[in-house]
């Protein structure tokens, strides 16, 4: 119950990206090195180093509680109420609640301290901020869990506003891009910002939609481009380790669940006749065979856009708690030969994280696309094959 708030939103976020670029792009569809790479990944790497860092010096500084590796870890991949900036400094999110009293609504300044440390705010009920979920608070301080399940949050968080982000980008890139042909013309030379996209678009057009869709692959290209650009921005915002970054959107599972879902209705909504026959009736096959095969094909339906939600969802997940963890082993020894081992590897990973991020929005658009050819695709056979 607790992530259906966060589906409605992540819906609500696709729908509105999805209509936009097939409004802009359904005009276009006819027609660095390592180096860099890694330079970028150790800058980013260094910043985010510097980060931890000065947390942990201030908590020793303060005699606060030692460097906790779970805490520390959890708090990166998880989705929260603000938005850190440095230190103890954070950007409060406007907290949107259902309950049985009716909506509220607050800043979520009022549910931290002076150094971030969770309060209780008096609302309808006592709220109170717990690794990043609102609690209803009882008069003993202990947490009411059976009022707190029948609260529907439906807070502008960290991952939400980061979609915001998004979706201004993907707006402000593709209506320069969009404009730039209606001024020049599609069989003009791209310049500038169009020299970047273009590229890509005929990228996944070459490669996922025609391979996939075949001469279908037109009517689907908004859709496939919609996911691939949406997911890639998403999780190169990610390994941005300060503001407006940082968010780790494609790590969470209603976030993935969402997109899955999407491609799940097409292929189901959009199968033709062959495709629920191969599932119920498979042609060719004894009719034991068919009825044993039934029930498998039919969880195959479901099992699809699982493997599609989990995919994303465990990769990006993975790679940041793999980069955190590596972070961590330096203020675990506190000496210098972990250093010197931690962070060549850490800053490797980051690059690698890179590639991850490009490849996952890759794979995940390239399953959509052989989802819905396979569902789409028409069969000419007989009784028999």
């Amino acid at each position: 119950m607790e992530k259906i708030p966060e589906i409605a939103f992540y819906i609500y976020f696709f729908m509105g990206s999805n209509s936009y670029l097939c409004a802009n792009f359904q005009g276009l569809m006819s027609k660095k090195s390592i180096k860099s790479l890694l330079v970028a990944a150790f800058s980013l790497f260094i910043l985010f180093f510097c980060n931890i860092s000065t947390a942990q010096d201030h908590s020793e500084n303060h005699g606060e509680e030692k460097f906790d590796v779970t805490k520390t870890i959890l708090e990166h991949i998880r989705d929260d109420h603000s938005w850190h900036l440095w230190g103890h400094t954070s950007l409060p999110l406007p907290v949107i609640l259902k309950t049985d009293k009716g909506f509220e609504v607050f800043s979520s300044s009022r549910l931290s301290g002076e150094h971030h440390e969770p309060v209780v705010y008096n609302g309808n009920y006592p709220y109170k901020s717990i690794e990043g979920k609102i609690k209803v608070v009882n008069a003993d301080g202990t947490i009411d869990e059976a009022t707190s399940k029948k609260i529907f949050d439906l807070s502008v968080t960290k991952n939400v506003a980061s979609m915001f982000l998004t979706v201004f980008l993907l707006i402000i890139i593709f209506v320069g891009v969009a404009n730039a042909y209606k001024k020049t013309g599609v069989t003009s030379a791209p310049k500038g910002f169009q020299s970047f996209i273009e590229p890509i678009i005929l990228f996944v057009r070459d490669e996922i939609g025609k391979p996939y869709l075949g001469h279908k692959h037109a009517r689907y290209m908004p859709f496939l481009l919609t996911v691939f650009f949406f997911i890639w921005i998403n999780n190169l915002l990610g390994l941005v380790p300060f503001f407006p970054g940082a968010a780790n959107v494609s790590g969470n599972i209603a976030f993935t669940m969402t997109l899955a879902l999407f491609t799940f209705i097409i292929v189901n909504v959009k199968g033709n006749g062959d495709y629920w026959k191969h599932i119920f009736w498979m042609p060719g096959l004894p009719v034991a065979m068919k009825i044993f095969l039934a029930p498998i094909e039919l969880l195959g339906v479901f099992i699809k856009p699982i493997s599609l939600m989990i995919r994303l969802f465990a990769n990006i997940t993975a790679g940041h708690i793999l980069v955190m963890s590596l972070i961590c082993l330096i203020f675990i020894f506190k000496s210098v030969a972990a250093s010197a081992i931690a962070v060549p590897f850490a800053v490797f990973i980051y690059a690698i994280e890179f590639l991850v991020a490009f490849l996952q929005a890759f794979i995940f658009t390239m399953l959509s696309a052989l989802y819905i050819g396979m569902a789409i695709e028409e069969h000419h056979h007989g009784d028999a094959h």
